[in-house]
């Protein structure tokens, strides 16, 4: 357990959901959201470049039961910067289903990422968008230390996870690719609504994923501002789901960091994604199979 650190004088209640009017199938996955505190025990390892949530591992896991899932992935905030502690004690309390992805500097040693593998982390983070007045985030570490880090990710059994702007992966993913890293790519790849479909930095990213080289998360209030039907967003979320299902995830984002009253409810962005992918099966691919295949759950349901 941690006990130095920075522990936040001003913190946020995260929004909580209501129960969708959809269900969820068994073993549902909610696959990126994140965990905060209790201070106390987790601070935080440098001042957050926004007012943190309150929102420990019993409040993710009040989350994700109200909305029906049975699974979660837990995703390393910047502000805890490299120590794992927080999200390790959260997956150590989920009886299996949990999983995380955690953050590492260049100069992690093999040993620790095998460590962390043992304790439910499947991935690492790396950063390349910026704050709103273009600095980096505090504590998160970026694709530098990626094509470092690459080989001892690979004996250790980690993909690699990415928060980047749209248009960088043009440049960035034939060096990702060269890693031989499974990669994930955040919040719909980060892409413009503004530029439409068409855009040749969505295309790009598009043709990847139906070539099965990445895989892209379905979180979609970081994309759209047009809450709460994102009907912006809808063309380019059937674009993705008819590229490749077999390479995609969802996820809510919560306790949605940065978006105080603009922050969503959980069980609406679930109903929305039953009316936006109408076929069963999909869903279930979706949802269930392929975080399973991704992040390691046991099929019997651990």
């Amino acid at each position: 357990m941690t006990t130095s650190g920075f522990i936040p004088t001003e913190t946020e209640t995260p929004r909580m959901p209501t129960a969708p009017r959809t269900s969820l199938p068994a073993q549902a996955c909610d696959s990126h959201a994140h965990v905060f505190g209790p201070y106390a025990a987790f601070p935080l390892s440098t001042a957050s470049n926004y007012p943190p949530p309150l929102a420990p591992a019993e409040l993710h896991a009040q989350m994700l039961a109200t909305v029906g899932a049975s699974r979660g992935v837990l995703v390393q905030p910047a502000p805890y910067g490299s120590d794992p502690a927080c999200m390790l004690a959260a997956i150590a309390a989920s009886a299996g289903q949990v999983r995380g992805i955690a953050v590492a500097s260049a100069d992690t040693p093999l040993a620790t990422l095998q460590a962390w593998h043992a304790g439910g982390i499947r991935g690492l983070r790396f950063v390349e968008m910026l704050t709103p007045a273009g600095d980096r985030f505090a504590g998160s570490v970026g694709v530098d230390d990626l094509l470092q880090l690459a080989p001892a990710m690979r004996e250790a059994g980690l993909h690699a996870q990415l928060w980047a702007p749209c248009e960088a992966y043009a440049q960035l993913l034939p060096q990702l690719r060269a890693t031989g890293l499974t990669l994930v790519l955040d919040h719909m790849a980060c892409l413009k609504v503004e530029r439409g479909v068409d855009d040749p930095a969505f295309q790009t990213v598009l043709a990847a994923l139906r070539d099965g080289d990445v895989w892209i998360k379905l979180s979609v209030c970081r994309v759209s501002g047009a809450a709460p039907a994102y009907a912006d967003l809808k063309p380019f979320h059937d674009a993705l789901v008819a590229a490749n299902p077999a390479r995609l995830l969802w996820g809510s984002d919560w306790p949605h960091v940065r978006m105080g009253e603009k922050a969503p409810d959980v069980g609406a962005l679930i109903d929305l994604f039953h009316q936006w992918v109408p076929d069963a099966a999909v869903r279930q691919q979706i949802l269930v199979d392929n975080p399973q295949t991704l992040y390691g759950f046991d099929q019997a349901g651990r």
